[in-house]
Protein backbone atom coordinates (compact mmCIF):
# COMPACT_ATOMS: atom_id res chain seq x y z
CA UNK A 1 0.00 0.00 0.00
CA UNK A 2 0.43 1.78 -2.59
CA UNK A 3 1.49 -0.71 -5.14
CA UNK A 4 1.07 -0.13 -8.88
CA UNK A 5 -1.74 -1.16 -10.90
CA UNK A 6 0.69 -3.53 -12.70
CA UNK A 7 2.19 -6.57 -11.49
CA UNK A 8 4.68 -5.76 -8.79
CA UNK A 9 6.66 -7.32 -5.88
CA UNK A 10 5.14 -6.52 -2.40
CA UNK A 11 7.23 -6.14 0.32
CA UNK A 12 8.44 -8.62 2.52
CA UNK A 13 6.13 -7.25 5.58
CA UNK A 14 3.57 -7.25 3.57
CA UNK A 15 3.99 -10.63 2.34
CA UNK A 16 4.41 -11.88 6.02
CA UNK A 17 1.23 -10.63 6.90
CA UNK A 18 -0.65 -12.27 4.29
CA UNK A 19 0.96 -15.69 5.13
CA UNK A 20 0.36 -15.38 9.18
CA UNK A 21 -2.59 -17.13 9.71
CA UNK A 22 -1.87 -17.00 13.24
CA UNK A 23 -2.65 -13.43 13.37
CA UNK A 24 -5.36 -13.80 10.64
CA UNK A 25 -6.60 -15.82 13.86
CA UNK A 26 -5.99 -13.56 16.67
CA UNK A 27 -7.82 -10.27 14.53
CA UNK A 28 -10.43 -12.12 13.27
CA UNK A 29 -11.28 -13.52 17.63
CA UNK A 30 -10.82 -9.82 18.29
CA UNK A 31 -13.38 -9.19 16.20
CA UNK A 32 -16.06 -11.33 16.94
CA UNK A 33 -15.57 -9.90 20.47
CA UNK A 34 -16.30 -6.26 19.32
CA UNK A 35 -19.18 -7.20 16.86
CA UNK A 36 -20.94 -9.30 19.51
CA UNK A 37 -20.39 -6.09 22.42
CA UNK A 38 -21.43 -3.73 19.28
CA UNK A 39 -24.36 -5.61 18.48
CA UNK A 40 -25.80 -5.74 21.91
CA UNK A 41 -24.92 -2.25 23.29
CA UNK A 42 -25.49 -0.37 20.41
CA UNK A 43 -28.97 -2.06 20.02
CA UNK A 44 -29.78 -1.37 23.25
CA UNK A 45 -28.47 1.79 23.52
CA UNK A 46 -30.37 2.93 19.97
CA UNK A 47 -33.92 1.58 21.30
CA UNK A 48 -33.20 3.59 24.76
CA UNK A 49 -31.89 6.61 22.61
CA UNK A 50 -35.19 6.52 19.91
CA UNK A 51 -37.92 5.15 22.04
CA UNK A 52 -37.57 5.97 25.61
CA UNK A 53 -35.55 8.73 25.92
CA UNK A 54 -37.02 12.44 25.50
CA UNK A 55 -36.93 15.11 24.44
CA UNK A 56 -34.43 14.88 21.84
CA UNK A 57 -31.62 17.41 22.20
CA UNK A 58 -28.43 17.60 20.65
CA UNK A 59 -26.45 15.56 22.64
CA UNK A 60 -29.13 12.87 22.01
CA UNK A 61 -28.86 13.68 18.17
CA UNK A 62 -25.00 13.15 18.21
CA UNK A 63 -25.44 9.77 20.05
CA UNK A 64 -28.00 8.65 17.53
CA UNK A 65 -25.74 9.40 14.99
CA UNK A 66 -23.00 7.26 16.60
CA UNK A 67 -24.83 4.68 17.51
CA UNK A 68 -26.14 4.12 13.73
CA UNK A 69 -22.47 4.39 12.52
CA UNK A 70 -21.04 2.06 15.56
CA UNK A 71 -24.31 -0.82 14.14
CA UNK A 72 -23.16 -0.21 10.47
CA UNK A 73 -19.59 -1.32 11.28
CA UNK A 74 -21.30 -4.17 13.44
CA UNK A 75 -22.87 -5.44 9.90
CA UNK A 76 -19.40 -5.05 8.28
CA UNK A 77 -17.16 -6.56 10.73
CA UNK A 78 -18.43 -10.57 10.29
CA UNK A 79 -17.20 -10.05 6.34
CA UNK A 80 -13.77 -8.83 7.49
CA UNK A 81 -13.81 -11.99 9.45
CA UNK A 82 -14.45 -14.20 6.73
CA UNK A 83 -12.11 -12.35 4.65
CA UNK A 84 -9.45 -13.14 7.56
CA UNK A 85 -10.24 -16.72 8.24
CA UNK A 86 -9.75 -17.66 4.24
CA UNK A 87 -6.28 -16.03 4.57
CA UNK A 88 -6.99 -12.67 3.23
CA UNK A 89 -8.77 -13.54 0.32
CA UNK A 90 -11.73 -11.67 -1.05
CA UNK A 91 -14.56 -13.86 -3.26
CA UNK A 92 -17.21 -10.76 -3.08
CA UNK A 93 -16.62 -8.84 -6.12
CA UNK A 94 -14.71 -4.95 -5.82
CA UNK A 95 -18.07 -3.40 -5.21
CA UNK A 96 -18.46 -5.24 -2.04
CA UNK A 97 -15.07 -4.51 -1.23
CA UNK A 98 -15.24 -0.37 -1.79
CA UNK A 99 -18.75 -0.84 0.27
CA UNK A 100 -17.49 -2.65 3.42
CA UNK A 101 -14.28 -0.44 3.70
CA UNK A 102 -15.93 2.49 3.30
CA UNK A 103 -18.30 1.79 5.83
CA UNK A 104 -15.38 0.38 8.71
CA UNK A 105 -13.35 4.24 7.97
CA UNK A 106 -16.27 6.11 7.93
CA UNK A 107 -17.34 4.53 11.57
CA UNK A 108 -13.93 5.34 12.37
CA UNK A 109 -14.01 8.97 11.13
CA UNK A 110 -17.17 9.75 11.87
CA UNK A 111 -17.37 8.62 15.41
CA UNK A 112 -14.38 10.91 16.12
CA UNK A 113 -16.20 14.05 14.87
CA UNK A 114 -19.58 13.30 16.59
CA UNK A 115 -17.58 12.67 19.74
CA UNK A 116 -15.93 16.27 19.12
CA UNK A 117 -20.09 17.69 18.50
CA UNK A 118 -20.77 15.96 21.69
CA UNK A 119 -18.03 17.50 23.49
CA UNK A 120 -18.95 20.94 21.79
CA UNK A 121 -22.45 20.80 22.56
CA UNK A 122 -21.08 19.96 26.39
CA UNK A 123 -18.76 22.73 26.63
CA UNK A 124 -21.99 25.35 25.40
CA UNK A 125 -24.05 24.12 28.00
CA UNK A 126 -22.00 24.14 30.71
CA UNK A 127 -19.26 27.09 30.16
CA UNK A 128 -21.38 29.43 28.39
CA UNK A 129 -24.80 28.12 29.67
CA UNK A 130 -26.61 31.79 29.43
CA UNK A 131 -25.64 32.29 25.52
CA UNK A 132 -26.29 28.75 24.95
CA UNK A 133 -29.91 28.97 25.72
CA UNK A 134 -30.49 31.81 23.92
CA UNK A 135 -29.72 29.64 21.00
CA UNK A 136 -32.52 28.60 19.67
CA UNK A 137 -33.10 25.66 16.83
CA UNK A 138 -30.46 23.55 18.38
CA UNK A 139 -32.14 20.34 16.73
CA UNK A 140 -31.90 21.50 13.54
CA UNK A 141 -28.31 22.80 14.26
CA UNK A 142 -27.51 19.06 15.73
CA UNK A 143 -29.22 17.12 12.16
CA UNK A 144 -27.16 19.78 10.19
CA UNK A 145 -23.91 19.01 12.09
CA UNK A 146 -24.44 15.33 11.63
CA UNK A 147 -24.97 15.37 7.60
CA UNK A 148 -22.31 17.86 7.52
CA UNK A 149 -20.10 15.46 9.26
CA UNK A 150 -20.89 12.54 6.78
CA UNK A 151 -20.76 15.12 4.20
CA UNK A 152 -16.64 15.85 5.23
CA UNK A 153 -15.98 12.34 5.98
CA UNK A 154 -17.40 11.05 2.58
CA UNK A 155 -15.32 13.90 0.86
CA UNK A 156 -12.34 12.55 2.31
CA UNK A 157 -13.12 9.11 1.89
CA UNK A 158 -14.19 9.76 -1.78
CA UNK A 159 -11.26 8.03 -3.54
CA UNK A 160 -12.02 4.66 -1.72
CA UNK A 161 -15.76 4.83 -3.46
CA UNK A 162 -14.09 5.49 -7.18
CA UNK A 163 -11.06 2.67 -7.11
CA UNK A 164 -11.23 -0.93 -6.95
CA UNK A 165 -9.69 -1.78 -3.78
CA UNK A 166 -9.24 -5.31 -4.89
CA UNK A 167 -5.44 -6.66 -5.82
CA UNK A 168 -4.81 -10.16 -6.98
CA UNK A 169 -1.75 -12.08 -5.79
CA UNK A 170 -1.01 -14.53 -8.22
CA UNK A 171 2.24 -16.18 -6.29
CA UNK A 172 -0.14 -16.71 -3.25
CA UNK A 173 -3.19 -17.24 -4.68
CA UNK A 174 -5.85 -14.70 -3.00
CA UNK A 175 -7.53 -11.31 -4.35
CA UNK A 176 -6.96 -9.02 -0.85
CA UNK A 177 -9.43 -6.17 -0.20
CA UNK A 178 -7.89 -2.89 1.09
CA UNK A 179 -4.46 -4.71 1.80
CA UNK A 180 -2.52 -3.30 -1.40
CA UNK A 181 -3.81 -0.53 -3.19
CA UNK A 182 -2.99 0.53 -7.02
CA UNK A 183 -1.08 3.70 -7.14
CA UNK A 184 -3.40 4.62 -9.94
CA UNK A 185 -5.82 5.29 -7.61
CA UNK A 186 -4.69 8.83 -6.96
CA UNK A 187 -2.23 10.40 -9.75
CA UNK A 188 0.50 11.67 -8.02
CA UNK A 189 2.32 11.43 -4.76
CA UNK A 190 1.12 14.81 -3.94
CA UNK A 191 -2.49 13.87 -4.39
CA UNK A 192 -1.48 10.79 -2.27
CA UNK A 193 -0.01 12.78 0.28
CA UNK A 194 -3.27 15.19 0.79
CA UNK A 195 -5.16 11.97 1.00
CA UNK A 196 -3.54 10.52 3.89
CA UNK A 197 -2.77 13.30 5.58
CA UNK A 198 -6.32 14.76 5.57
CA UNK A 199 -7.49 11.46 7.01
CA UNK A 200 -4.65 12.33 9.80
CA UNK A 201 -5.11 15.88 10.42
CA UNK A 202 -7.98 16.84 9.57
CA UNK A 203 -10.05 14.17 10.38
CA UNK A 204 -8.33 12.89 13.50
CA UNK A 205 -5.90 15.60 15.11
CA UNK A 206 -8.40 18.73 14.81
CA UNK A 207 -11.04 17.14 16.46
CA UNK A 208 -8.87 15.88 19.13
CA UNK A 209 -7.66 18.89 20.05
CA UNK A 210 -10.96 20.78 19.90
CA UNK A 211 -12.57 17.45 22.06
CA UNK A 212 -9.70 17.73 24.34
CA UNK A 213 -10.40 21.76 24.72
CA UNK A 214 -14.10 21.43 25.47
CA UNK A 215 -13.87 18.66 28.50
CA UNK A 216 -10.42 20.44 30.11
CA UNK A 217 -12.84 23.74 29.98
CA UNK A 218 -16.13 21.92 31.75
CA UNK A 219 -13.77 20.53 34.38
CA UNK A 220 -12.32 23.65 35.33
CA UNK A 221 -15.78 25.24 35.13
CA UNK A 222 -17.22 22.45 37.38
CA UNK A 223 -14.20 22.61 39.72
CA UNK A 224 -15.53 25.27 41.77
CA UNK A 225 -19.41 23.72 41.81
CA UNK A 226 -20.98 22.55 44.56
CA UNK A 227 -22.22 19.93 42.83
CA UNK A 228 -19.62 17.42 43.44
CA UNK A 229 -21.77 14.57 41.40
CA UNK A 230 -22.03 16.25 38.19
CA UNK A 231 -18.46 17.12 38.37
CA UNK A 232 -17.26 13.43 38.98
CA UNK A 233 -19.58 12.77 35.73
CA UNK A 234 -17.92 15.21 33.74
CA UNK A 235 -14.60 13.43 34.70
CA UNK A 236 -15.52 10.12 33.97
CA UNK A 237 -17.02 11.32 30.66
CA UNK A 238 -13.79 13.27 29.91
CA UNK A 239 -11.73 10.56 30.88
CA UNK A 240 -14.17 7.69 28.55
CA UNK A 241 -13.47 10.08 25.28
CA UNK A 242 -10.04 10.61 26.04
CA UNK A 243 -9.26 7.51 26.63
CA UNK A 244 -10.88 6.25 23.19
CA UNK A 245 -8.61 8.73 21.30
CA UNK A 246 -5.66 8.04 22.68
CA UNK A 247 -6.41 4.16 22.54
CA UNK A 248 -8.63 3.22 19.57
CA UNK A 249 -8.08 6.50 17.27
CA UNK A 250 -4.71 7.74 17.98
CA UNK A 251 -2.41 4.42 17.53
CA UNK A 252 -4.27 3.50 14.22
CA UNK A 253 -3.64 7.15 12.52
CA UNK A 254 -0.19 7.87 14.12
CA UNK A 255 0.85 4.27 12.14
CA UNK A 256 -1.06 5.31 9.02
CA UNK A 257 0.74 8.97 9.22
CA UNK A 258 4.05 6.94 9.66
CA UNK A 259 3.78 4.02 7.33
CA UNK A 260 2.08 6.62 4.64
CA UNK A 261 5.38 8.50 5.08
CA UNK A 262 7.73 5.20 4.27
CA UNK A 263 5.76 3.74 2.03
CA UNK A 264 6.06 6.97 -0.16
CA UNK A 265 9.20 8.19 0.18
CA UNK A 266 11.24 5.30 1.60
CA UNK A 267 9.65 2.36 -0.03
CA UNK A 268 9.49 0.56 3.64
CA UNK A 269 6.41 -0.67 5.46
CA UNK A 270 4.95 -0.80 8.75
CA UNK A 271 1.64 -2.55 7.62
CA UNK A 272 1.80 -5.51 10.03
CA UNK A 273 1.69 -3.27 12.98
CA UNK A 274 -1.33 -0.73 10.82
CA UNK A 275 -3.34 -3.72 10.69
CA UNK A 276 -3.23 -4.62 14.31
CA UNK A 277 -4.12 -0.73 14.69
CA UNK A 278 -7.25 -1.30 13.49
CA UNK A 279 -8.42 -3.84 16.21
CA UNK A 280 -8.22 -0.48 18.43
CA UNK A 281 -10.11 1.61 16.31
CA UNK A 282 -13.38 -0.95 16.66
CA UNK A 283 -13.12 -1.17 19.99
CA UNK A 284 -14.76 2.43 20.16
CA UNK A 285 -18.00 1.15 18.91
CA UNK A 286 -17.66 -0.96 22.29
CA UNK A 287 -16.72 1.92 24.70
CA UNK A 288 -19.46 4.17 23.51
CA UNK A 289 -22.48 3.14 25.37
CA UNK A 290 -20.40 4.21 28.00
CA UNK A 291 -20.17 7.53 26.78
CA UNK A 292 -24.13 7.78 26.32
CA UNK A 293 -24.44 6.88 30.25
CA UNK A 294 -22.24 9.52 31.18
CA UNK A 295 -23.33 12.23 28.59
CA UNK A 296 -26.85 11.94 29.01
CA UNK A 297 -29.12 12.01 32.58
CA UNK A 298 -31.77 10.98 30.88
CA UNK A 299 -30.59 8.03 29.03
CA UNK A 300 -28.75 6.76 32.38
CA UNK A 301 -32.29 6.81 33.95
CA UNK A 302 -33.48 4.74 31.75
CA UNK A 303 -31.20 2.04 31.57
CA UNK A 304 -31.14 2.10 35.83
CA UNK A 305 -35.02 1.55 35.33
CA UNK A 306 -34.43 -1.44 33.20
CA UNK A 307 -31.89 -2.78 35.11
CA UNK A 308 -34.18 -2.44 38.20
CA UNK A 309 -37.10 -4.29 37.17
CA UNK A 310 -34.78 -7.10 35.67
CA UNK A 311 -33.35 -7.63 39.23
CA UNK A 312 -36.86 -7.15 40.61
CA UNK A 313 -38.46 -9.64 38.70
CA UNK A 314 -35.25 -11.87 39.29
CA UNK A 315 -35.82 -11.27 42.84
CA UNK A 316 -39.61 -12.01 42.72
CA UNK A 317 -38.93 -15.33 41.24
CA UNK A 318 -36.05 -16.43 43.72
CA UNK A 319 -38.64 -15.39 46.28
CA UNK A 320 -41.15 -17.68 44.63
CA UNK A 321 -39.32 -20.82 44.54
CA UNK A 322 -38.05 -20.12 48.44
CA UNK A 323 -41.67 -20.35 49.08
CA UNK A 324 -42.61 -23.27 47.02
CA UNK A 325 -39.79 -25.21 48.40
CA UNK A 326 -41.21 -24.17 52.29
CA UNK A 327 -44.44 -25.61 51.04
CA UNK A 328 -42.86 -28.52 49.83
CA UNK A 329 -40.78 -29.55 52.66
Amino acid sequence: MPGNSSSIKLDNATMALFQDMNTSIIISLIYSVVTGINVVGNGLSLWLLIFRTTPKTPSIIFMINLTLTDLALGAALPFQISYLLQGYHWALGSRMCSVLTLVFYTNIYCSVLTMMAIGIDRYLGIVWPMQFKLTRERKSIAVISCVFMWGLVLSVLYPLMTTDLTYEIPELGITTCFDVLKQTMLPTVGAWAGFLFSMVFLLFIFPFCVTAFCYVSVIRKLASDSKTAQKKRAIRLAFIVLLVFTVCFAPNNILLLVHSVLRLFYKKSVYMAYKMSLCLSCLNSCLDPFIYYFACRDFRHKLRQIINIQSQSSGDSMKMEHKESLCNS
